[in-house]
């Protein structure tokens, strides 16, 4: 993404809104190139320097206060670290060794999922509650409206969290979810391949070796459900932190004028299909993301809807909350009257979810619709087809039986259109405001 491209962060300040991302971004890659430089690359990442002077704009927001890591990741830096060392921890480095180059291994140096030593003060769940109130009282007090990213890196892998949320839920109570016999059969190679112990996926190392989920996912149920009660234990401290935020909210008297949007930017696998965290497999455990709304008055309480949300609509919505026109370059749909539970009928007819980790050898879309949703590889002849309906748990892939060569076509069909409507979108223009 380009640092000049326009985004909804510029949009919004045309009409007189303070913008900010508190947290994890990830616009940017921890390696950049001379084309494309990078703030959040190596060893600018960890130029506290740098980051003590720096606070923004970046990419439509006028002020940032950024962490890359997620729990003991060697990542840390950026504002995060110039936050702890302001609290006194000098020693901050030490609490994050994992994949660190400077030591002899992957910096490793604990059981998989286990309470983390780091003091809770120092959690980057503080530096984002904390943060995100300070930009809401600024706000409040110059009487602005405000368009505001609290991203938290919690849940994810590496499983850690401080007590007393390490030991909050118990391991022995945990229902591990484990691979359906059989249910590889029919599926591309690359999922049975993931139940070996040393399985070899050098036939999808086109541009690079390394990609999401391409390891073996075989777990002993034990540890599975030591890692699990720690990743409940990493939401729980997240949903806390929240409760916090939105508890500012109505002490500073902007509850009532303020949507809320709680999401994610994708979902999780706790041993389901028999595998682990994420990967280029898309069922529902990993595309489908919770997503909540709230704005007093407009959003009935208690409310919930089947219809179909995107990512992409996002950005759309929220200039149509803010009474903005939506530019014909974005790609999403405006849903914010479909949150109100206004009735249009079904402003969003599918999705679209794109995989694509190496140029070509792992690229794979998925179409999903209310109903079925079917998955396409570049240059495969092997694909996806399930009913949601009557197959909750997809289990049985439909793509190469008979009875459904139809609708596959259907599907199919359906699927380029969506991409031919996508490529027909105008060019975006770049420049903020």
């Amino acid at each position: 993404m380009r640092r000049d491209a326009l985004t909804v962060g510029d949009l919004l300040q045309t009409e007189g809104y303070r913008t900010s991302l508190i947290g994890k971004a990830h616009f940017e890659g921890l390696t950049g190139t001379e084309a494309h430089s990078s703030l959040e690359s190596y060893p600018g990442l960890k130029d506290l320097d740098f980051w003590r002077g720096f606070d923004g704009p970046y990419f439509g927001f006028q002020k940032v206060r950024l962490c890359r890591n997620h729990a003991d990741e060697f990542h840390a830096g950026e504002h995060y670290a110039v936050w702890m060392e302001a609290k006194g921890l000098k020693n901050w480095e030490e609490y994050f060794p994992l994949w660190n180059p400077a030591l002899p291994h992957d910096g490793r140096h604990r059981p998989e999922a286990c309470a983390w030593n780091l003091p809770e003060k120092f959690h980057y769940n503080e530096f984002i509650v904390e943060e995100t109130c300070r930009e809401l009282e600024t706000a409040a007090a110059q009487d602005q409206p405000f368009f505001l990213w609290a991203s938290f890196p919690d849940p994810h892998p590496p499983y850690l969290v401080p007590e007393p949320w390490a030991s909050m839920f118990d391991p022995a109570q945990i229902q591990v979810p484990e691979l359906t016999p059989g249910e590889f059969d029919r599926m591309p190679p690359h999922h049975a391949l993931t139940q070996q112990e040393k399985p070899d996926f050098s036939a999808w190392a086109e541009a690079n070796p390394w990609n999401h989920g391409f390891h073996s996912h075989r777990f002993d149920r034990e540890e599975q459900a030591r890692r699990i009660a720690t990743y409940m234990g990493m939401m729980a401290y997240t949903d806390h932190a929240i409760g916090r935020i939105l508890a500012d909210l109505e002490r500073l008297g902007q509850a009532e004028n303020t949507l809320v949007v709680f999401t994610s930017d994708h979902g999780h696998f706790y041993g389901q299909h028999g595998l682990t965290a994420k990967g280029p497999f898309h069922y529902e455990d990993l595309i489908r993301v919770p997503f909540i709304a709230r704005w007093p008055g407009r959003i009935p309480a208690g409310q919930r809807s089947e219809d179909l949300v995107s990512l992409v609509d996002l950005a759309p919505s929220f200039l149509g909350a803010a009474g903005r026109a939506v530019p014909g370059t974005m790609e999403g749909l405006d849903q914010h009257e479909v949150w109100c539970g206004q009735e249009r009928g079904l402003v969003r007819e599918h999705v679209l979810v794109e995989n694509r980790h190496q140029p070509t050898a792992i690229h794979l879309r998925t179409y999903v619709e209310a109903r079925y949703k079917i998955t396409v590889y570049y240059g495969q002849s092997y694909g996806e087809l399930f009913d949601l309906e009557q197959d909750l748990g997809e289990l049985r892939n439909l793509w190469d039986e008979p009875t459904f060569r139809d609708l596959k076509s259907e599907l199919l069909l359906k699927l380029v259109q969506a991409e031919m409507g996508r490529e027909a979108l105008p060019m975006p223009r770049v420049g903020g405001s």
